[in-house]
């Protein structure tokens, strides 16, 4: 049986060399890489059994590169994150991200190879499961009738090797329907490969995308390669700079691609899908988004919905996230009371399933008695609402009576007064109201309808 393999990502060479040589002397195979392009090469190479991975590197920083990672969880790798100089926030975000633990500098031998054995055995136990580490809900879950119409668009269009793009707002759950396609088509035993488009940069795009060639005759592949017959994954289409666009224009129109410093093409293989938020159509054609790669991504348009759609999936999406995470992470068994179900029901959910997935984290790792009662839903959703967000978004149940009447009211008269084009005359037979009356209104509830008439 071969020893697990594991990659130290540090731009320091002294910590690279230590760690190296305490795992290889612990029996463990051991890669390095100092920057985030190595890396990536190497997890090209050989999908590690574990990662360590610093924090704080000049290209792009190990948090970027855990994002970027956190969708391909399905290969069942737990990455650990080091840092000298963190903060509680920055811990937060890694273990959002998927992190499996975070350890600080300067590194405590003993803990540290506590926490590779601890990182190693969940992860073998993920692989022997079936269970992803990290990963998002299996999309999508629930007995509503839209969920099962969706589980069935999702069925026909896995068969169809056809470009998708999936609209939806952000923590819909875009990539998990994106990953269902491919696992339930003909090209789930191929690599899935996800890109996030926000961490490309013009300046390097084309070896991130095309890979390289070397002097010596050594290739390093880039993403396209890596998804080989497999699915390639835009994630947020829209956050690709305009070189890289171009470049991606020019592969899907031919067909191919030539690494950097090589001579020979590259022929394209992998089925294209890409995630953006709702309406893209209209934003195609600016400096943002180039009208002709939308139309090859957009060939079959899939619609993610928001969780407010399927609320009374709710209590079973609850139940599910629980149980994956006692499964998975071993965190103490909790249930949610009825009245704590129905409150969450109701519950808007700006940021969809994503919030729902953190909720249930933070409730079952902060513990406490079995049954989780509404006071402390009530506690973890006491938080205060931007008031730009859109009246859907708003959780009014968490006002008193007369500013949740306040909240609904500003937010229905701004949206009306937008459909006047801002002239109050026609707001006021629009909501039947008396125009001297409505001024009033307008100016108690704050509504600048000056501002909106000029725009």
């Amino acid at each position: 049986m071969s020893s697990p393999l594991i990659l130290v990502v540090d731009d320091e060479a002294d910590i690279r060399g230590l760690l190296k040589e305490i795992l290889s002397e612990e029996g463990y195979e051991v890669d390095v890489a100092a920057n985030a392009a190595q890396a990536r090469a190497s997890r090209a190479r050989q999908i590690p059994d574990l990662v360590l991975l610093d924090i704080w590197m000049p290209d792009v920083d190990g948090i970027t590169l855990l994002r970027e990672w956190s969708a391909a969880a399905a290969d069942g790798c737990p990455v650990v994150m080091m840092s000298g100089h963190s903060t509680v926030e920055t811990a937060v975000e890694a273990t959002r991200l998927g992190a499996f633990d975070f350890v600080e500098k300067p590194l405590s031998l003993a803990k540290l190879l506590r926490t590779v054995e601890r990182a190693l055995d969940a992860g073998r136990r993920h692989r022997q499961s079936g269970k992803l580490l990290g990963s998002p809900l299996a999309i999508p879950i629930g007995k509503s009738r839209l969920m099962q119409q969706l589980r069935a668009e999702l069925q026909q269009m896995a068969a169809n090797p056809s470009p998708v793009l999936l609209v939806g707002e952000p923590g819909a759950g875009r990539e998990a329907f994106a990953r269902y396609l491919h696992e339930h088509g003909p090209r789930a035993s191929a690599p899935f490969v996800p890109l996030i488009a926000s961490s490309l940069r013009d300046a390097d795009a084309e070896g991130r995308l095309f890979g390289r060639e070397q002097a010596d005759g050594q290739k390093v592949a880039g993403v396209l390669e890596e998804a080989g017959n497999g699915t390639l994954f835009i994630h947020e289409l829209e956050d690709l700079p305009s070189g890289a666009q171009r470049l991606l224009v020019g592969v899907f129109e031919s067909g191919q691609f030539t690494r950097l410093g090589g001579a020979e093409p590259v022929s394209f293989r992998a089925r294209l899908l890409a995630s953006a938020q709702p309406g893209i159509e209209q934003r195609a054609g600016t400096e943002a988004l180039r009208r002709d790669l939308l139309a090859h991504v957009n060939v079959l348009l899939m619609r993610v919905p928001p969780l407010r759609e399927y609320a009374e999936d709710v209590p079973e999406l609850l139940r599910h996230q629980v149980d994956r995470l006692v499964d998975a992470d071993g965190l103490p068994f909790r249930r949610f009371s009825v009245a704590a179900q129905n409150r969450l029901r109701n519950y808007p959910w700006p940021d969809n399933v994503r919030e729902l997935r953190h909720l249930v984290h933070r409730l079952l790792i902060h513990g406490g008695a079995e049954e989780i009662r509404l006071e402390e839903i009530e506690r973890e959703l006491a938080v205060q609402t931007p008031p730009n967000e859109p009246l859907v978004k708003q959780d009014l149940l968490a006002l008193p009576l007369r500013e949740a009447r306040e909240q609904f009211e500003r937010a229905y008269l701004q949206q009306q007064l937008l459909l006047c084009n801002g002239k109050v005359g026609q707001l006021a037979k629009r909501v039947g109201m008396e125009r001297t009356h409505l001024y009033r209104k307008l100016r108690s509830l704050g509504v600048d309808f000056r501002n909106i008439s000029e725009e």
